[in-house]
């Protein structure tokens, strides 16, 4: 039976028996009992389905991997600790020292960090592009030792809108898979595997736990990119591996040959695991994930709105509203809404965003977004702190930016907020 995705949201991924646990059961074990020395190597083997160590793998978190991979349409999905070991792992997974990748510029700091600074450091080289760039300049970033492009299908906290089809083209015509960020989107507003994308990877601390209650990341393949058909690119997923007696993923895996890779060498050498605790409280989130999305939409188009009228904000950005800049490709990739969070300036720049944030009543001043409660930021002076006003400006962050993550509460009540805090601005 094919389901909706709200359906989906609150019944996907764990499907108890007679007698079962309805909720999925917290399996908070770091090991599992055998009979047998055997039907243990089996599992190390990589020869037979278990568990034998929560490093790499935990029945909690494989129910809500299962849920999120049943959410976006893909064929096998991993948790991880947080977005930033997802993002990696990615990467890392199909990419070592000595290649390249192409990734939009317009990314979240920490990501931009991580492929700029940390992964340059192991070898890896990144060329980031304009998510504006025109095919031919797309097409002039990619080297013979590309293995990879990566976007973020709304970034954070730009707010510019990937052109998914057009990366994926892109990507596909170099024979290297589009890997895309949907954090922003989550799957209630966009797929996009149903756009050309390949591999998504989400920070599920986002909207999908949507309570602030645990940090956590999901990588979920589509299946759909043919690794054998660049076997000489890919060496890792079409060649034995010699650390599992000479197992060649592709051919004993299939659509699931990225994933499994990536548990049985990734998250076993780096350990950067989902706790089965974080998992559950994360599935709690899920089940509510596409109410609180229409919401979360509903109340950020309403702020949009008034920003946009009123004499203290010099610019907003929201690719919801009319005449916004990403608007025509937001119709298309997120006809359902454009996520909660809005970016604007305030007239006076850094000192006046800095006043306008004290004066909040409801919005809280908080690294944290996408949440439940609405809370705000000054990028340039704290997640993004680390770039210059260059990379700033390339990221489209300038140093005048607030990031706005509007909350549930009632869209009047924060309207008044902004109000009485914009009346504040000296």
């Amino acid at each position: 039976m094919s389901k909706r995705i709200e359906t989906t949201c609150v019944q996907g991924g764990y499907r108890p028996k007679n007698g079962e646990p309805r909720q999925i059961p917290i399996v908070q074990s770091t090991t599992f009992k055998y009979d047998t020395s055997e039907d243990m190597g089996k599992l190390f083997d990589l020869e037979a389905n278990g568990y034998f160590y929560s490093r790499l793998q935990n029945p909690t978190c494989d129910y809500v991997a299962a849920k999120i991979c049943e959410l976006e349409g893909g064929a096998a999905a991993m948790l991880t600790s947080s977005g930033q070991a997802a993002n990696f792992y990615a990467i890392f997974n199909i990419a070592t020292c000595g290649d390249h990748v192409v990734a939009s510029s317009s990314i979240y700091g920490g990501t931009f960090n991580l492929f700029s600074v940390t992964m340059k450091k192991m070898g890896i080289d990144f060329t980031f592009v304009s998510p504006d760039c025109t095919e031919e300049e797309l097409n002039s970033a990619f080297k013979p030792n590309t293995k990879a492009v990566f976007g973020e299908t709304i970034a954070n906290p730009a707010l510019t809108v990937l052109d998914i089809e057009k990366f994926a083209s892109a990507a596909h015509a170099h024979g290297v898979p589009l890997i895309v960020d949907n954090t922003f989107a989550t799957p209630v507003l966009c797929r996009p595997f149903e756009f050309g994308c390949d591999i998504v990877t989400h920070s599920t601390t986002k909207y999908m736990d949507g309570h602030g209650s645990a940090v956590g990341g999901v990588i979920v393949d589509s299946g759909n990119f043919d690794w054998t058909a660049y076997a000489d690119k890919f060496p890792g997923l079409c060649t034995p591996d010699d650390s599992y007696h000479g197992i060649t993923y592709t051919e004993r895996f299939g659509k699931g040959a990225y994933i499994t890779k990536a548990t049985a060498q990734l998250m076993r050498d780096f350990g950067s695991t989902a706790s089965p605790q974080s998992a559950f409280l994360l599935n709690l989130g899920l089940e509510s994930l596409h109410v609180r999305m229409e919401r979360h939409c509903e109340n950020a188009l309403a702020v949009a709105q008034f920003l946009s009228s009123h004499p203290m904000i010099s610019w907003v950005r929201y690719s919801g509203l009319e005449g916004d800049k990403y608007y025509e490709l937001a119709q298309k990739y997120l006809p359902k809404g454009s996520c909660g969070v809005v970016s604007f300036g305030v007239k006076g720049g850094r000192k006046a965003a800095e006043s306008f944030m004290k004066a909040l009543k409801l919005g809280a001043v908080a690294t944290h977004v996408a949440d439940a409660r609405t809370c705000c930021l000054h990028p340039a002076s704290s997640t993004h702190r680390q770039m210059t006003d260059e990379e700033l400006n390339a990221a489209g962050v300038g140093a005048d930016l607030v990031r706005l993550s509007v909350g549930l509460e009632s869209k009047e009540d924060l309207i008044a907020d902004l109000k009485q805090a914009l009346e504040q601005v000296k």
